[in-house]
């Protein structure tokens, strides 16, 4: 089973709200991006968003400009459903990260929980050079992953841990690091899972 398959299996067989990165509100996703105090028009890109309620609550709060994109169409299909016609508002792209090509540039590229999939050394480089082509000079990438005190497993598949230093040395060269700080998320289930939760800027 390829990763696509993987996730269009994922989205099919489990509920919405029961995934484990489940959040009926995105809190730390939207703190983070109203820190940035962006214009309403500023364009915004989630990546990895598939069932997740932040298009929502940005569309409720007057962004204007956003684009989801996920490997699994299924999951775009889901949150689709759930927006009505508020969905025709919103970009969507089925795509894997890494076979991105950018088409625009945008002002926030939002991650939560899908860079840190990308297991191998040459996966990462290709999202840091997919994020640098995508993310306008002076933008934002807001990203969120398993932190070294998180989980090592999420559905089924090994994901890399990170601590701040290692954020810093992976994305140094192209962006500098505002901010970055642990947060437990509690999942579906009640179980913890300790995100590690940055802001950086492109150079």
């Amino acid at each position: 089973m390829n990763k696509q398959e993987h996730w269009e299996q994922v989205y099919k067989s489990k509920d919405t709200d029961r995934v484990s990165w489940y959040e009926p509100t995105p809190d730390t996703s939207l703190s983070l991006i109203s820190s940035l105090e962006l214009s309403p028009d500023s364009a915004i890109i989630d990546i990895g968003g598939g069932n997740s309620n932040l298009t929502k609550e940005l569309l409720s709060r007057g962004y204007t400009d956003l684009t989801v994109l996920d490997i699994s169409s299924h999951a775009l299909e889901q949150t689709k459903d759930r927006l009505g016609d508020q969905g025709d508002q919103v970009r969507w792209i089925v795509s894997d990260i890494l076979r991105f090509v950018p088409q625009r540039r945008y002002d926030v590229w939002h991650d939560r929980a899908a860079f840190h999939f990308l297991n191998e050394t040459q996966e990462v480089e290709q999202y840091l050079s997919v994020a640098s082509q995508a993310i306008g000079e002076g933008g934002y990438l807001v990203i969120s992953m398993f932190s070294t005190s998180g989980p090592d497993r999420c559905s089924g598949l090994h994901v890399r841990q990170y601590d701040t230093a290692m954020i810093s040395e992976f994305f140094g060269n192209d962006f500098r690091v505002l901010q970055s700080f642990e947060k437990v998320h509690i999942t579906p289930k009640g179980g913890e899972q300790i995100f590690l939760n940055n802001i950086l800027q492109k150079r």
